[in-house]
């Protein structure tokens, strides 16, 4: 039987490429992305004509259209096997220099998206007694690199909302894990947002407001040094996918140039983090 595999943020980066493997792969694959008959309708067109992949339109800031569209494919497919939580963007700059809205808008996309996901996805998982939610951290979810503080946070948001859920929902059949990327070249640079109050508050901070540019600039150098290639990230969603359920690890790092650091960090976590759970009375839930 085929898997039914749900993708959030379809239309460039990790989103489109994990569809396309996803469904080279030979599972069915719903791509959902906005705009399908707009700004992404070359992208949508370009899935939609492989094999095995559904294109839906899904903005995951509509919460009854992320009803909708699962509660659509559940009663096409009778089932849902796996969801990828992929639907984000990036901001870097100043903290300071975002508003409230801008604050709520990244929350609103990155991280109460990523649950309303869930929220739909996952009665239909615990029905079926088994079931694989992949939620899109970010090396940036384990700690918080400067300039890019904001995003940082709806990534530590991500990492907290999935760590908790993970130990909830495994005693059901269902897991919920995280991918955590590094930086790879894909369009999430180019499509980077930052704070509305840039122009106010950016002369306070004299030099530092160039600091930004700077990393961006030294970023580039480093994709042409060290070329990595974002395929990394829908290979290791299919072995996730391929692997046993309950057997699934809570975090994947997917980072040839930093992955070191945020796999020690991982690993002396996870060890206290049993410690905490044992203390608490939650040690049977860990097996």
């Amino acid at each position: 039987m085929k898997k039914i595999v749900l993708v959030t943020g379809t239309n460039s980066g990790f989103g489109y490429l994990t569809a396309k493997s996803c469904a080279a792969n030979g599972y069915t694959v719903y791509a959902t992305m906005r705009d399908i008959n707009g700004r992404n309708a070359n992208k949508a067109k370009e899935l939609a004509d492989i094999e095995n992949i559904n294109v839906v339109e899904l903005d995951v800031t509509n919460g009854p259209q992320v009803t909708e569209v699962v509660n659509s494919i559940i009663a096409k497919e009778q089932r849902i096997d796996v969801v990828v939580n992929n639907a984000g963007y990036f901001g870097g700059g100043l903290a300071e220099a975002y508003s409230e809205s801008d604050f709520e808008n990244m929350f609103d996309v990155n991280v109460k998206g990523t649950w309303r996901v869930i929220k739909a996805a996952l009665p239909h998982m615990r029905a079926q007694g088994e079931g694989l939610i992949i939620n899109t951290s970010s090396g940036l979810g384990r700690f918080s690199a400067p300039f890019m503080t904001v995003y940082n946070s709806t990534k530590f948001a991500v990492e907290g909302l999935t760590e908790g859920l993970h130990y909830e929902v495994r005693p059901l059949g269902v897991d919920v894990v995280l991918i955590q990327p590094g930086a790879f070249p894909t369009e999430i640079f180019g499509k980077s947002v930052y704070g509305s109050d840039a122009a106010t508050v950016a002369p306070g901070y004299g030099a530092l407001a160039n600091v930004p540019e700077q990393i961006g600039h030294g970023m580039g150098q480093m994709f042409e040094t060290m070329k990595p290639d974002p395929q990394m990230i829908p290979d290791a969603i299919l072995k996730l996918i391929s692997t046993p359920k309950g057997q699934r690890p809570i975090r994947t790092v997917v980072d040839g140039m930093t992955g070191q650091f945020i796999e020690s960090a991982n690993a002396k976590v996870k060890e206290e983090y049993v410690n905490f759970l044992t203390a608490f009375g939650m040690k049977d839930i860990l097996n």
